[in-house]
């Protein structure tokens, strides 16, 4: 299986847990754990990092299951920090063109039809989540993939009414869209660190959710 991650720092834990085999080039780890052959990739932050070396690791091998790890933002008073989350779905809020009324989106521009490949309904979607039960007990969420994280009141309250996003990430759509198009079965894990809200870094709590994550992680991958 193959893990991504943006940084090392978000998934040390399950890296102290694996099993290194060769750092080939400094991304790409070979790992095992168990019975399971398991390659680490950190790509960097951001959507144009982990596009191309989540695509490039992909098209070097054949993984049964990509697992996508990291912290995020919430929306959602329902998922305050610490708390583990499964995102099914993701848009792009960044991509389109500003108008004097208003953000114009790739399908507002005629650019993008609601269920062009690998997007249904405007979203990315992950259609066959694996059937693992330590996957399953996550609650499912929407997210949104963005390039500068969100932290006025005014950019904060224009981006939950266009999309109504419970988290935040800068790059899960990435990740999720190198999958689909590779058809690799795949599944987003996210721990909330900080609720989205007028940017306070005393409130995050970056060491609950990294230690949430990775204990997820990891049952995960011993169930699979």
């Amino acid at each position: 299986m193959l893990i991504v991650a943006a940084t090392a720092a978000e998934i040390a834990p399950l890296l102290a847990a694996l099993k290194q085999r060769s750092n080939a080039d400094g991304h790409l780890r070979s790992c095992t754990r168990g019975s399971h052959d398991v390659d680490v990739l950190t790509t960097g932050v951001g959507m144009v990092a982990t596009a191309a070396w989540s695509s490039r690791a992909l098209t070097m091998n054949d993984y049964d299951l990509a697992l996508n790890l990291g912290v995020c933002g919430s929306f959602d008073p329902e998922f305050p920090t610490g708390v583990v989350v499964h995102v099914v779905s993701e848009e792009l809020p960044e991509v389109g063109a500003e108008a004097d009324d208003g953000f114009l989106t790739l399908l507002d521009l005629k650019l993008l039809a609601r269920d062009d490949f690998p997007f249904r309904d405007g979203r990315l979607t992950n259609p066959e989540p694996p059937t693992v039960s330590a996957l399953q007990q996550l609650p499912r969420v929407h997210g949104i993939t963005v390039n500068t994280v969100h932290g006025r009141e005014s950019s904060i309250a224009e981006v939950r009414r266009r999309c109504d996003p419970q988290v935040e990430t800068m790059e899960g759509a990435a990740f999720m869209y190198a999958c689909l198009i590779r058809r690799i079965p795949f599944a987003e894990i996210r721990a909330v660190s900080n609720v989205v809200e007028k940017r306070n870094r005393a409130t995050w709590k970056l060491d609950e959710a990294i230690g949430n994550l990775n204990a997820a992680a990891l049952r995960i991958i011993d169930q699979t």
